[in-house]
């Protein structure tokens, strides 16, 4: 293989069978969570568009274009490959995802899942503050691009202009060590800008500019919760917050790639030749021992010269050249 072929084969998205195949950061209370909240919407008949701003590789997005209804557009915004804005954001990226984020990765993983892609906008999230994506027609919208507070602020002001009265919001890393900002735009929005938690995980807070209690009374009645989510349930400043943790051992896995029954024969094909190999070698490497002791028996029956001779002519070169090793030995 040349050198720019071995370059564009590593260079090549690697197809996943499952969920967990795509590279991020995106568990399973909080997957277990999307699917809630927009199967919520979708049973009460609610309509409207779905957002992400930030997709990465394409985890979460793959998720929620799952839960796409016919008369819906999903939008992802993210810089991919593109340059940053600014320096700080620059050195976000450099800092977080190196050479990992290319859109190429991006639409490989989700058109592993889906027929289509969603309405992919390369460019910072900034570029929907103004009017480029129409207002109160959201009913979910998923904020995890840049940590930095400035932009978290302005990420929170396009979501609170695309949602619906009571659509929701996902904030991703909310209360990292590493993600200051975040919290810093997330309980300034709460306490400042109206913004009303519903649910808290470890990773991600989830809250309206609506009602929270109808969805709240639905969490806490269990109403198509998974088995193993523990709920409690804390006060802030006069109004309730739920948490949620405990085992994922009751969620139900996310559907497999349109690839996984191929891989799923593949890996079994390179196993087996595998298996084959060894065995193989095994069987080689038992073959070439059992001559190299019938060799050094015959040594010890025969004079020397004859028995070298006898070797030279009659062994393959392989033992021969195996018994001369385990001589110098």
């Amino acid at each position: 293989m040349t050198d720019a072929a071995l370059s564009a084969e590593q260079s090549r998205p690697v197809e996943p069978a499952l969920l967990d195949d795509v590279p991020g950061w995106f568990w399973d209370h909080d997957r277990h969570l999307f699917e809630w909240f927009l199967g919520r919407q979708e049973k009460a008949g609610v309509t409207g568009d779905l957002l992400e701003m930030g997709a990465y590789l394409g985890r979460s997005a793959i998720v929620i274009g799952g839960h796409l209804q016919p008369s819906e557009t999903f939008t992802v915004c993210d810089l991919f490959d593109s340059d940053a804005p600014d320096d700080e954001n620059a050195a976000e990226m450099s800092m977080s995802y190196r050479k990992s984020l290319t859109r190429t990765a991006f639409e490989s993983n989700y058109l592993s899942f889906h027929d289509k892609l969603p309405e992919i906008i390369q460019a910072p999230t900034s570029v929907l503050d103004g009017g480029r994506i129409p207002a109160g027609s959201f009913r979910f919208v998923h904020i995890d691009a840049s940590h930095l507070y400035e932009h978290v602020v302005g990420d929170l002001r396009v979501a609170r202009a695309a949602l619906q009265p009571q659509g929701v919001v996902a904030l991703d890393d909310y209360r990292s060590a590493h993600t200051p900002g975040v919290a810093a735009a997330t309980w300034e929005a709460v306490f400042n800008h109206g913004l009303t938690p519903i649910v808290l995980t470890e990773g991600k807070f989830y809250g309206t500019w609506g009602d929270p209690e109808p969805a709240q009374r639905d969490l806490l009645d269990r109403v198509g919760l998974a088995e193993g989510c523990e709920l409690s349930a804390e006060t802030l400043n006069g109004r309730r917050v739920l948490r949620i943790n405990g085992s994922s051992e009751g969620i139900a896995p996310f559907r497999p790639s349109r690839h996984r029954d191929r891989l799923v024969v593949e890996a079994a094909r390179r196993e087996a030749d595998q298996a084959r190999a060894e065995a193989l070698r095994a069987q080689q490497e038992a073959d070439v021992d059992l001559a190299v002791r019938r060799a050094r028996a015959a040594e010890r029956r025969r004079p020397a010269n004859v028995a070298k001779r006898v070797a030279g002519d009659l062994l393959p070169p392989v033992v021969t050249s195996a018994i001369r090793r385990a001589r110098r030995g």
